[in-house]
């Protein structure tokens, strides 16, 4: 039986890493090509500055890991919005599958700007889809899909009770600017280049080894270090997602036919306040103190995506409520930590 390679940019991130933890434990799978820079976004001076990526690869010093599982890894540096090295690693491993995981974090960059952004959602975007019709145009190649993640930003302010993926987009910051940018090149290009394609819209992702500081991290450390809360608003809800659901709805949707040219919402499908968030955190670490302020206006007013369609297309069933997610997470926290 050929097996099949996976290409996925990004590899050491969150997302990148996780999808190829499921990837490598499948039958049919060759190899797991990670390209990444190995960029780091967060100030290092911070005092809870952790750089969690050496513990996202930790089960290739697992003596319980067969040597079968660890030779699917392959670790490529190099910088996805280069022609010249995407172009060598594609041709050279000829992936089934590339997940386009890479992008310059949302949440905690240090003074961001809108060429940051830029380069991370659009111009690595382009590169791989010109690489990837190079090298079908002289039949050295062929790839059965091309993953864009993008993110619930797009939808700016959610006007319904759940966002559908046939409802106006309507970003109000950078970022979900232009990963809405990164979808319609997506595309168009792919249709031009006959590239088949998949999108993808995460929400509020959280889990072990995070390091980008989202909201549901940063809440995490405050409470290990048992220093006071501040929440943004009493009714904000965000549809958490824990990162093994959604790198199992990104692969359901890189491997299902009915996911080809289609855009899916992969989240947990019911939104939870963030202060539902603290009051989960407050059963494992009890002397937190929290409090609540304005809301920010400057993000969108979020809530709950409608997963139905990847349920009934992609066979999608998230497994980690709030409950069990966060569970999972501090336990991971408080045995590294």
């Amino acid at each position: 039986m050929l097996k099949n390679n996976y290409l996925i940019t990004g590899g050491l991130g969150l997302i990148g890493s996780n999808i190829s933890k499921q990837l490598v434990r499948k039958k049919n799978v060759g190899k797991c090509i990670l390209v990444d820079n190995y960029a780091g976004y967060i100030n290092p001076l911070r005092r809870h500055f952790r750089d969690f990526r050496k513990y996202r690869f930790d089960d290739l010093q697992d003596k319980k890991v067969s040597y079968s599982i660890k030779k699917k890894y392959v670790f490529e540096r190099g910088d996805v919005s280069d022609f010249k090295t995407m172009v060598h690693l594609i041709e050279k491993y000829k992936p089934k599958v590339i997940f386009h995981t890479a992008a310059v974090p949302v949440s905690k960059v240090q003074n961001p700007n809108i060429s940051e952004f830029r380069k991370g959602s659009l111009d690595t975007t382009i590169n791989i889809l010109d690489c990837v019709d190079f090298l079908q145009r002289r039949k050295l190649f062929k790839l059965d899909r091309f993953l864009y993640i993008s993110s619930s930003m797009v939808y700016g302010n959610f006007k319904k009770k759940k966002a559908l993926e046939n409802d106006n987009t309507n970003p109000i910051e950078i970022y979900g600017t232009l990963k809405l940018a990164g979808e319609v090149i997506t595309k168009g290009v792919s249709n031009s280049y006959s590239i088949p394609y998949t999108i993808i819209r995460p929400s509020a992702v959280y889990g072990p080894t995070d390091m980008n500081e989202r909201v549901t991290q940063y809440f995490l450390n405050k409470s290990s270090q048992a220093e006071p809360i501040q929440i943004h608003g009493k009714d904000e809800k965000l549809d958490f997602t824990f990162i093994n659901d959604i790198a199992d709805g990104i692969i359901k949707a890189a491997t299902n036919k009915n996911g080809i040219n289609n855009t899916f919402n992969i989240t947990y499908g019911k939104s939870r306040t963030l202060l539902d968030y603290v009051l989960e955190l407050k059963k494992y670490y009890k002397n937190i103190q929290f409090e609540i302020i304005k809301r920010d206006s400057t993000r969108p007013k979020r809530g709950t995506l409608s997963i139905s369609k990847a349920k009934k297309l992609l066979n999608y069933k998230p497994k980690y409520n709030l409950k069990k997610g966060v569970r999972e997470y501090v336990y991971f926290n408080n045995k590294n930590f």
